[in-house]
């Protein structure tokens, strides 16, 4: 018997950063709200006689002890995981549907799925979605030794549209009653070329507005209030103003932080907007990665075209509500 786990990427829609303690905390009505795709981060998870294995990418890599697979960059999450877990040998199988660096939170989603799996495989307390989140995140900071969100997670957990609100004592996640359907015809993801990375993007933000740049204040203050827009535009199907805050939130964004923004990003923007779409931004913190783009869906074909004369290659993601699965096989 083995083990399959499967956590979902996400498409996040407004008020990211906001979602890293203690960022969300010092702006009150602050939200983040996002929406699972259905691309999956996979795991396969089943007991080994001796020695620790994972499998990614067409690579292979063997270690006597959980550190020794923390000590490996293509590993790494898995070690963090077993040794955090305090698990026996395993062989596993981890591939992810998101491009590499993509901004979709798919490192996220398989640390996600590697608890997940490492549960059900051997057999320990099953723990409850916030639990999950929260050691997914911690260890995640623990092995990049920056801070985390929690976005990421919950959107591999749960499924669907989130609000994510950051409060004292704990986040409050409520799922939004949006069409998903009419999401998904007016959705469209690209995928930049370049790949990024987000721990180190999000900490010259968190920096900048510990530090109390009034800049950065400022910025992130604006993000903040056009988010808590956000769960009313998705819930009434008003997907025009969605989009239009998303562009809104990426005028500010770019500039908390040097490299957020590049010129590819920036053309594929100004591609999309002259093409007719509503509003888009990059997904993630930027500086590579995908982007999202909602448009009228009798121009989202036509829009998608463009992107990829441009340069930009169309990820097929759509919004759906399943949440984490978990099967023996």
């Amino acid at each position: 018997m083995a083990t399959v786990a499967r956590a979902w990427c996400r498409v996040d829609l407004g008020g990211g950063s906001l979602d890293i303690w203690p960022l969300g905390l010092l702006f009150p009505g602050a939200r983040t709200v996002n929406v699972a795709v259905d691309l999956a981060a996979t795991v396969r998870l089943e007991r080994a006689a001796t020695d620790y294995s994972v499998r990614q990418d067409g690579r292979a890599v063997s270690a006597a002890s959980a550190a020794g697979l923390e000590a490996e960059p293509l590993t790494a999450l898995a070690g963090v995981v077993a040794g955090a877990l305090g698990l026996p040998p395993f062989a596993a199988e981890l591939a992810s549907d998101s491009p590499r660096g993509g901004g979709l939170g798919a490192s996220s989603a398989m640390a996600v799925a590697l608890i997940a799996a490492a549960e059900e495989e051997f057999d320990l307390p099953r723990s409850a979605p916030a639990a999950r989140a929260w050691l997914a995140r911690d260890l995640e900071a623990r092995l990049m030794r920056l801070p985390t969100g929690l976005q990421d997670h919950y959107a591999a957990l749960l499924g669907g549209a989130l609000e994510i609100a950051p409060l004292p004592g704990g986040e409050r996640v409520r799922s939004l009653a949006a069409d998903l359907e009419a999401l998904a015809a007016s959705l469209l993801v690209v995928y930049s070329g370049i790949s990024h990375f987000s721990a180190g993007q999000n900490w010259q933000v968190i920096r900048r507005c510990l530090d109390g740049e009034p800049e950065a204040v400022a910025l992130l203050d604006g993000i903040a209030a056009g988010s808590a827009e956000l769960p009313a535009a998705l819930e009434a199907g008003d997907l025009a103003r969605v989009g239009e805050l998303m562009s809104a939130e990426w005028r500010q964004r770019q500039r908390l932080a040097e490299g957020i923004s590049t010129p590819v990003l920036e053309a594929l923007i100004a591609t999309a907007l002259a093409g007719g779409a509503w509003g888009g931004k990059a997904c993630g913190a930027g500086g590579g990665g995908c982007l999202a783009f909602l448009c009228p869906p009798e121009k989202r074909a036509s829009i998608g075209s463009q992107l990829i004369a441009a340069g930009g290659t169309i990820i097929p993601a759509r919004p759906h509500a399943l949440p984490l699965q978990v099967t023996q096989i």
